[in-house]
This record gives C-alpha cells, structure tokens and sequence, in this order.
C-alpha cells in the first residue's frame, strides 16, 4: 500500500494512549503510514484545517484514501475490518467482545489514575505526589480486573497478543513505572508488553521537552 494512503495524526508529545494505540495496531498489521503531529497545547486540534478532518477535534484521527476518522477505539475497529489479515483482536467472538469490554472500561473508568498518573510518568519519568485515596481505590479495581482476565502463566489476555494487551499495560505501567505497588504477576505483564517491537517503536520517539 501507498504510504500516503494512510495518515495519522497524533500528540506533539507522542504520550496519548489512544494514539499509541493505533500507532501500534498500524505497525501490527504491517501497514504503511504517515505521522503527522497536533500541537495540543496550542490548542492545534481546534484550527480549521484539522477540524475539518477530525469530527471530534480529538487526536488520533486517522486519514485513509480521504476517509478521516477520529476516537481510537472506532478506528482500531476500522482497521480491523478494513485490513483484516493481520488481527488485533481475538478470533473468537466472544473473546473479541470481552477485549473491546476491557478498552471501554479503561476509556471510561479510572479516572483517578488518568489524573494522579498521567502519561507523562511513562513517557518522560515525572514523579508525582503519592496517590490518593480515591486513586487506591481505582487502582484495586484495575488489579480486580486484570488478576481476573490475565491467564496464570500467560503473556498475553486471549493467547495470541491483541491490541487490548497492550491497553491494560499502559494503564498499568502509569503505577509501575511510578514506582507504586502492583502485584508482581501484573507488573511482570506490563512489562513483558512494553518490549513488543510494535510498542517500543512509539516509545522511542523522539520528543519536545516539556
């Protein structure tokens, strides 16, 4: 495929989960794409020209042979209909609706840790305060979930990697990577899911001081 068939456009700062993930859903199913960058803090994603291309305002936006699309959940799930040799989701219909369960809930739950925990703690090693009651709170029910789906000595949630994998290891690696108590066997996934060749290509971009 033409590389310039297919645009994403992501953070200046390469730190949004959503746009990490389908970075990396591209890279996985071996398609060829263009990044372009939306300075968020100058309010980027307001300007006309990339509000005529995302209907959310929001980054990622994905662009495909003109077709623009924002949310990354609603992309990811476009790639895989659109390109569906190289899955990023389970097979089996039920597992795929249990990995889509667990990137909803972690769109939509947590906010605790989104705040207290930011990405920047991932991806620029900034230390903050130590968390909060409520954040403790989240961060159990985080644990509940992933002690429950995570397989005793798997790698991954569903067998294979999914593109879920790599959600619940972001979320979880805002607390490892603090230095804040994760239960070992978690700890031990998300660091096995930061290494995936995939995943290390969005961690070694290169980035703007803050």
């Amino acid at each position: 495929m033409d590389k310039s068939a297919i645009n994403l456009y992501v953070d200046a700062q390469f730190t949004s989960p959503y746009a990490m993930s389908v970075f990396v859903a591209l890279h996985e199913k071996g398609l060829a794409f263009d990044v372009t960058t939306v300075d968020l803090s100058a309010n980027a994603q307001h300007a006309g020209d990339y509000v005529a291309k995302s209907l959310t305002h929001r980054v990622p936006t994905l662009v495909h042979d003109g077709f623009c699309l924002s949310e990354s959940s609603a992309i990811v799930e476009y790639l895989e209909e659109a390109f569906p040799a190289r899955p990023v989701f389970p097979k089996d219909i039920q597992q795929k609706a249990r990995a889509r369960q667990v990137q909803a809930w972690i769109r939509s739950a947590l906010m605790p840790i989104r705040v207290e925990r930011n990405t920047q703690v991932i991806f620029y090693g900034q230390k903050l305060a130590p968390l909060s009651a409520d954040a403790k709170t989240a961060a159990g029910h985080l644990f509940q979930l992933a002690e429950s789906l995570l397989p005793q000595d798997a790698e991954n949630l569903f067998g294979e990697w999914t593109v879920a994998d790599l959600d619940l290891a972001l979320m979880l690696n805002r607390l490892v990577m603090h230095g804040d108590a994760v239960p070992e066997r978690l700890a031990q996934f998300a660091r096995h899911q930061w290494q995936r060749p995939s995943v290390q290509l969005w961690v070694n971009q290169q980035r703007p001081a803050l």
